[in-house]
């Protein structure tokens, strides 16, 4: 049984059960975004939800009761990731369907021009009434309304999760509450109140974002929990055999495991309190199904459910974000709309978070500029087997503020991930992710490099090996300069 389905047992349900206590045909009919009545579209966006943290992924904590009856109902894109994992260059590359070195949001802090060509403002010139309702992030310095949103309900930077105050529509409103219910109340109200037209709804949430804080009623829920660590967790050598040197430092600082946020909290503390706040954002979701269904929505509107980027948790002595191990750039995506997608489930192709803005213009009958970088997943959700991506290209860039972390430019394959790191100059990383899907055994641990260190090939000695990564090399930068990036010289094996 997999880990899905295991996950919706626990949970007492499964997709049939589901069906039939909706009411929603088990063999629904597949009609197109070119329908005569125009697609209805909700995109909710979770911060730093890892890819596994939910109940029908079989978690050992987390139960998640109301996304796994979306899910059953809808499909799972098993293998979902972000291009850059961290926060604003990843909503940004939503919003534009662009690599970061396109957009240009690198961090946290750089406002998203205006001018900025993004599916919302396509929507609405096409006649979509449109709400942007949370956490915006891309420069936290102002929290006015951005262009594209008829309706605007958002904060500044992170926000708090207790008593916010929302700029809405440009005036500054304090509320009691917390950030997650006061959210979905904002949401479900735009729902209920544009119902008759065409409409697009973002639901961006705070939660969970460190330091995390759940709902009082979800205070304490699994307290006695007990939390898992993962294999590579230990400050051992076998688990350090092969890493670059930066890897292993970062574990006494912010973002490892012996120094977390400057000694903030205990580790076990910080996983409870994770789990406990994701409550909140299932909630939120239960409560947006129940109204869609109320309002006689939920079988033709588009809701696609996904991560901002994903989490650590002692992966590599590591937590947070950043660098492209898996548990850092996976993210949970889930589609659901019975009436496009019928009996499709899941699907196990490659599928971005700039993929995000072609399909959703997809969805409402719009052609996507044919300067994004990404594509519509539609034909996925209708089990269309077409000619689809094996690969992408994976970037972040170094902050100053978090000097432990350094730029990286790599290559996500169907099998590899291959990671160059700029300003450390002792290791590549290269992994085979089907025989060591918990990235421990790096292919060129063995390979030290040298401050000229240009070519990597040239201090590779298996042929095998050699021919491998200069392929990988290629395609990386093949990738990088066809989406506008640098140009580098043409990489062949030796």
């Amino acid at each position: 049984m997999s880990s899905e389905n295991k996950g919706l047992k626990r949970n007492g349900i499964n997709r049939r059960t589901f069906l039939k206590t909706t009411g929603v045909a088990a063999a629904a009919p597949l009609v197109t975004g070119a329908a005569s009545k125009r697609r209805n579209i909700v995109f909710v966006l979770i911060d730093d939800l890892r890819f596994d943290a939910m109940g029908f992924m079989g978690h050992p904590v987390i139960e998640t009761p109301h996304i796994d009856r979306m899910t059953a109902n809808g499909v799972h894109l098993k293998n979902a990731f972000v291009t850059t994992s961290l926060c604003s260059p990843s909503r940004a590359s939503i919003l534009t369907g662009l690599y970061a070195h396109k957009h240009q949001i690198l961090n946290n802090s750089t406002l998203l021009p205006k001018s900025t060509i993004t599916f919302p403002v396509l929507l609405q010139k096409a006649g979509y009434r449109t709400a942007f309702v949370g956490k915006w992030h891309m420069g936290g310095s102002t929290d006015e309304p951005r262009p594209g949103f008829d309706r605007w309900v958002s904060f500044r930077g992170q926000g708090v999760y207790y008593d916010p105050t929302f700029n809405i529509d440009g005036e500054h409103v304090k509320r009691e509450g917390y950030v997650s219910d006061l959210i979905t109340d904002y949401s479900t109200d735009f729902i209920r109140k544009n119902k008759d037209k065409p409409f697009f709804l973002y639901m961006s949430h705070k939660a969970v974002h460190a330091m995390f804080k759940p709902a009082k009623r979800h205070e304490g829920k699994y307290r006695n929990a007990t939390v898992p660590k993962p294999a590579s967790f230990a400050n051992t050598e076998e688990n350090y055999r092969g890493k670059p040197l930066w890897v292993k430092r970062q574990r006494s600082t912010w973002h490892g495991v012996d120094a977390m946020y400057n000694y903030e909290i205990d580790f076990d503390e910080f996983y409870r309190s994770y789990c406990e706040t994701v409550c909140g954002v299932d909630d939120s979701m239960g409560r947006l199904m129940e109204t869609l269904e109320r309002e006689g929505l939920a079988e033709d509107t588009l809701v696609v459910f996904m991560g901002d980027n994903g989490f650590l948790f002692g992966e590599h002595g590591l937590i947070d974000k950043r660098c492209m191990y898996e548990p850092s750039i996976r993210v949970p995506m889930i589609a659901h709309c019975p009436l496009m997608t019928g009996n499709v489930h899941s699907t196990d192709r490659l599928a971005l978070n700039i993929d995000i803005a072609p399909t959703i213009l997809d969805a409402a009958g719009i052609d996507a500029p044919s300067s994004m970088h990404g594509r519509s997943f539609l034909p996925l959700l209708k089990g269309e087997r077409e000619n689809w991506r094996t690969e992408f290209l994976y970037e972040y860039f170094w902050e100053r503020a978090f000097a432990q972390t350094p730029t990286v430019l790599g290559l996500r394959s169907d099998q590899y991930s291959f990671m160059r790191h700029h300003g450390i100059w002792d290791k590549y990383e290269l992994y085979d992710i089907h025989k060591d899907p918990d990235q421990m055994n790096n292919l060129l641990g063995h390979v030290e490099l040298t401050a000229n260190h240009s070519d990597v090939l040239q201090w590779i000695k298996e042929p095998e090996l050699k021919n491998l990564v200069g392929d990988l090399q290629k395609r990386l930068f093949g990738i990088l300069n066809e989406t506008g990036g640098l140009v580098e010289p043409t990489w062949k094996a030796g």
